[in-house]
């Protein structure tokens, strides 16, 4: 999923839809850009909404263990240490690395923004997302505790997606998809709140570990059946006047099927992957460690990879979709190695002397 935001994010450099620093090709009407396009909204139906199941998952149980103290210093540390370090360092290198594809002097600019005083969340608004959503969570274990609720069958999954497709509706009648408030897209966080609470609320009985494999195949068969319909409609949208309009919100049946439309591909996916890592996939092997424990870090320093990449060969022609592929494999694994390096030099300072006793390597 950390990868897959990578290669989001470079879709939206070579003609995606969608807010980053550097876009090299801007949307247009073109066959590459409606598939980066289709990439990305498909991606955003579900990718940082598992995140958020998964984050809501793992928290009652953590604050169940630590205390509700522990667990928000905890929290404070692990994501809001990262938010103020990318948004006062590494948000500004990016802009400014950015700007100089239109001939800015990177260091001018830097020192402009610095002082300024400018603050850029970038990415790193999904960790202001998760403190608030930790400082709500302690708050309701703090009334209730981690109470038991029964495992949700196909008809709350059904209700759980209308009730999240017509809230989503409704904010984005007053913040359109793209509209930020606080660095925060709200009009996705229909979405993102009800997975995260489902997760919380979910973490009482593990369902998550033992998924009814019927229940899994019928919601990826609605997936199946609904993903086609929003890219259809979106293409016969200019020759029928009834469905024209934008997508990102308002009184339009395109936004209306745009927001209902992700609930009901999220839940397939979701859950189709959930089962698919814990039964079909051989976990065993040590690069699926490395790689868990690289994540994060990826997440946190994938944006100026990403922008020092597609910069890097930016005066070279090549179609979009090779750009994308050539940039986001790139990208992908000069950032899978730079957090190995971070994670390294990381652990000797805070840790010396430990790799040469084995602690720290072995943990």
């Amino acid at each position: 999923m950390t990868m897959l935001v990578v290669l989001h994010h470079t879709a939206i450099t070579y003609g995606a839809i969608g807010g980053w620093f550097y876009k090299e090709i801007l949307p247009n009407g073109s066959l590459q850009s409606k598939l980066l396009i289709f990439f990305c909204t498909f991606n955003q139906a579900f990718f940082m909404g598992l995140f958020f199941l998964l984050a809501g998952y793992f928290t009652p149980r953590a604050i169940q263990r630590k205390g509700v103290r522990a667990y928000l210093r905890d929290r404070f540390i692990r994501l809001g240490l990262p938010l103020l370090c990318f948004g006062w360092v590494l948000g500004p290198i990016t802009i400014a690395w950015a700007q100089t594809a239109s001939g800015q002097p990177f260091l001018e600019t830097l020192s402009l923004l610095i002082s300024r005083g400018e603050f850029e969340r970038g990415p790193l608004w999904f960790c202001q997302a998760l403190l608030m959503f930790a400082c709500a969570a302690a708050v309701v274990f703090k009334l209730g505790g981690l109470r038991a609720v029964p495992a949700p069958n196909n008809r709350h999954l059904l209700w759980a997606a209308v009730g999240t497709g017509a809230a989503a509706f409704v904010l984005r009648l007053v913040w359109p998809v793209g509209m930020s408030w606080w660095g925060l897209q709200l009009g996705y966080f229909a979405g993102y709140l009800t997975l995260f609470w489902g997760g919380y609320a979910a973490a009482s009985t593990r369902w998550l570990e033992r998924l009814d494999p019927a229940q899994v195949q019928l919601w990826r068969r609605v997936c199946r059946w609904t993903l086609p319909v929003l890219p259809v409609l979106a293409v016969v949208a200019p020759k029928l006047p009834a469905v024209q309009g934008p997508a990102e919100g308002g009184w339009h049946v395109l936004a209306a099927v745009y927001a209902f439309w992700e609930p009901f591909v999220a839940w397939g996916v979701i859950l189709g992957l959930l089962w698919r890592f814990q039964h079909r996939m051989d976990l065993s092997h040590p690069i699926w460690r490395t790689m868990g424990q690289r994540a994060y870090t990826i997440f946190v320093l994938h944006a100026p990879v990403v922008v020092g990449v597609a910069l890097a060969w930016r005066q070279v022609e090549a179609p979009a979709l090779v750009k994308f592929a050539v940039t986001g494999g790139l990208s992908c694994w000069l950032s899978y190695l730079l957090a190995g390096v971070w994670l390294w030099v990381w652990r000797r300072v805070s840790a010396p002397g430990a790799g040469r006793q084995g602690g720290v390597a072995r943990g």
